[in-house]
């Protein structure tokens, strides 16, 4: 019988209710893999963003009980400068073996904490200068959408949190229900972590062309030897406007965007079928295994046998 794994949201005074929203609707898509549960500092209705309060049904005492536990975000003036005594309680229930995850301004709340002393982690672009200033012990990448550190996750703005969610899905259960689950929320099934968080990017005008037909166009081919040439050529474009058209709107470089989704097909392959890693890396356009191995371990640090053997081991 599958266990199913105890999630525990934490909504605290302020909290946006998109945020608080995303694990119950990602997690709870995955086909009962997940119980989501929400819980206040103290049991009591907590105030949001907007112009309505939330009434939840459970107090501090269920992280006790948790497998995961997220913490969600509060706007920028709610920051506290000294983590409030009650959290700080709520935040000592939760079980050492438990992995904590934090939704954007959230990180201040572990950072506040000492959690993440000594680690890397992430959280909105806008407020990165401050959380350097209030935590120099933490590692503060702010370029990305979110960062795992041992049992701890840290995101970055409002629609990463459901990026960190999916990853949970597809760390726990592999790419296959992780892609059913975002088909069901209808949200793009993969964007890596270390993908950059979108800061000031130009929106594309209406009438220019875009590169959606070309991204689909190359992941039909992903066994193929793909060069900027042969992209641009497909888009009708020359190789620097398309480069230049390719990042505004993927966030990406070309090359970086196609190992991203080599290694995805990799993983997927690795989950779901017995192909040898020398078919795997043939299939999915690396030039031996030896190549595969290196962006496999680059992208999540393990090997391919690693990898299969614990998905295996989870089926």
């Amino acid at each position: 019988m599958q266990r199913v794994e105890r999630v525990v949201v934490l909504a605290l005074d302020g909290v946006y209710p998109f945020e608080l929203g995303i694990p119950s609707r990602i997690l709870g898509a995955a086909d009962g893999r997940y119980e989501v549960l929400t819980c206040t500092v103290d049991g009591k209705p907590v105030r949001t963003s907007a112009d309505f309060s939330i009434t939840v049904e459970h107090g501090p005492d269920v992280l006790e009980s948790a497998d995961t536990v997220v913490i969600t975000s509060f706007p920028t003036d709610r920051i506290p400068d000294e983590l409030p005594d009650e959290v700080a309680a709520a935040l000592a229930r939760i079980p050492e073996h438990a992995r904590v995850v934090s939704i954007c301004t959230g990180a201040f709340v572990l950072a506040s904490a000492g959690l993440l002393d000594g680690r890397r982690a992430t959280t909105h672009w806008a407020v990165a200068d401050r959380f350097r200033r209030a935590f120099p012990r933490v590692t503060l990448d702010p370029d990305v959408l979110f960062v795992e550190d041992g049992r701890f996750l840290t995101s970055a703005g409002a629609a990463s949190g459901v990026d960190i969610c999916l990853h949970l899905v597809r760390e726990d259960h592999g790419s296959a229900l992780a892609n059913f689950v975002a088909r069901c929320c209808v949200v793009p099934p993969f964007r890596d972590g270390g993908q950059a968080q979108y800061i000031m990017q130009p929106v594309p005008e209406y009438a220019a062309a875009s590169t959606a037909a070309t991204r689909a166009w190359a992941l039909e081919r992903l066994g193929e030897p793909l060069t900027l040439t042969d992209l641009a050529g497909h888009a009708r474009m020359s190789l620097r406007t398309f480069a230049r058209r390719f990042g505004d709107e993927v966030g990406l470089s070309p090359g970086r965007w196609l190992i991203q989704q080599r290694v995805a097909r990799a993983r997927h392959l690795l989950e779901s079928s017995d192909l040898s890693v020398d078919q795997i890396a043939g299939e999915v356009g690396f030039a031996t295994g030896a190549s595969l191995r290196q962006h496999l371990h680059a992208a999540i640090g393990v090997s391919p046998q690693a990898y299969r053997r614990t998905f295996q081991a989870t089926r």
